[in-house]
């Protein structure tokens, strides 16, 4: 499937041309060569993989579905679910934010933004963060909404000079929202007022997308489009450090994406992150000096287990990296080219969405494909989430489904 492109206005025109032959791609067609990954015998190098029958080795079930609004299908979003204590918390461009049992998908509340006259609905748009008795959420026109987590009650709002498509973190006092300008703006997560903001150049041409932002003591760490991350202090937003996570590189400025779109992944002071241009790197964290890097990546994210680094590449390639030297310990090419989410690690297995709304459970000890199962037909592009043992998938139509290893 292609990616989902954003695009700043000072583009120049050649690349208006070139994001216009992206948009005629039809479907979920690739370039061959761009993104990766070589074609079985008979095989046309354009079209997703057939997916194969195979004796599952896991036996999952479905707990409920639930569907939470509408809207994200044509917007290249990818919404998640946030969860807190027993409870998920899941939007939609149109449909407000509710608030679901974890256990058993039933709503305990609702919030829907008041409608104003004569302007515009408020659109929902970078899913939602929780944290510290708040639930927060971005739109497209740069609000940024609290909520207390309790009841839904709107308890205080800001604004940002972009739009918001990632779920803002909330911790330390804060809430801190990445819009799509590059910025980063920190919040009292008390009274909304503004602390600190701190702001990134843009690329001309990027991925449809932002990382979501990965706290740690007194840090923040952002996964910047320019295929770097930073440690940001929480006190006053400045910089601690900037580490290359991949090179924009290349002739055009398709090429030279090298995004970091997916949250990094903090375990113990390792950093782990990947970006668009198919690297991966384990950075110290409290340093920024990189451990070690690898040549497997892709857009959307990771996972890390107690003995692997689980990311999909843009070519449909899952790969599980040892978590301390980054050698490659399998990879499972079978889903190449289903535009796979990043994957989560749920239990003992890897779990990846794709573009036909099928969820694959992949072995973590060799990636042996041990399970699917398909929530609503349309496609899933946010990463799956894991609480108390229950894997979250939620859809672009907006259909959220839970399922539990048995």
């Amino acid at each position: 499937m292609r990616p989902h492109l954003k695009m700043l206005a000072k583009a120049p025109k050649h690349l208006l041309a070139a994001l216009a032959v992206v948009a005629l791609l039809s479907g979920c067609s690739t370039v061959k060569g761009w993104f990766g990954g070589k074609s079985k015998e008979g095989e046309k190098p354009t079209e997703p993989a057939e997916l194969v029958d195979f004796t599952a080795s896991a036996n999952v079930s479905k707990l409920w579905s639930t569907g939470v609004g509408k809207g994200e299908d044509l917007l290249g979003l990818r919404q998640v679910p946030a969860v807190l204590d027993g409870r998920v918390y899941a939007a939609a461009v149109e449909g407000g934010v509710r608030a679901l049992d974890l256990q058993t998908g039933k709503q305990l509340w609702k919030y829907q933004p008041e409608k104003v006259k004569k302007q515009p609905d408020l659109r929902l748009s970078g899913g939602p963060g929780a944290g510290a008795g708040l639930v927060a959420i971005g739109t497209l026109d740069g609000q940024v909404i609290a909520l207390d987590a309790s009841d839904g009650s709107e308890k205080w709002r800001a604004k940002v000079p972009s739009e918001v498509i990632s779920a803002p973190a909330i911790g330390q006092g804060l809430v801190l929202v990445r819009s799509n300008d590059g910025r980063v703006s920190a919040f009292d997560a008390g009274n909304g007022e503004r602390r600190w903001f701190w702001v990134h150049d843009l690329p001309n041409l990027t991925v449809r997308g932002n990382a979501s932002l990965t706290l740690g003591p007194g840090v923040l760490f952002v996964g910047n489009d320019d295929g770097t991350v930073a440690a940001l202090s929480l006190n006053d937003g400045r910089v601690l450090w900037e580490q290359t996570i991949a090179v924009p590189d290349g002739r055009s400025e398709l090429e030279r994406m090298a995004d970091v779109d997916g949250a990094p992944v903090l375990e113990g002071t390792t950093l782990f992150a990947t970006s668009y241009k198919q690297e991966t790197v384990a950075i110290e964290g409290p340093s920024g000096r990189p451990l070690w890097t690898r040549e497997n990546g892709g857009v959307g994210g990771l996972d890390v287990s107690s003995s692997y680094v689980v990311v999909s590449d843009l070519g449909g390639t899952v790969w599980a990296l040892d978590k301390y030297s980054g050698a490659a310990m399998w990879s499972q090419p079978s889903l190449a080219r289903r535009s796979l989410t990043a994957p989560t690690i749920h239990g003992d297995y890897a779990v990846v969405g794709d573009f036909d709304g099928y969820v694959h459970w992949l072995r973590l000890d060799n990636g042996e494909q041990a399970a699917r199962a398909r929530v609503g037909g349309k496609p899933v592009r946010g990463k799956p989430v894991v609480a108390d043992g229950i894997l979250l998938v939620q859809n672009v139509k907006g259909e959220l489904t839970a399922f539990r290893l048995q």
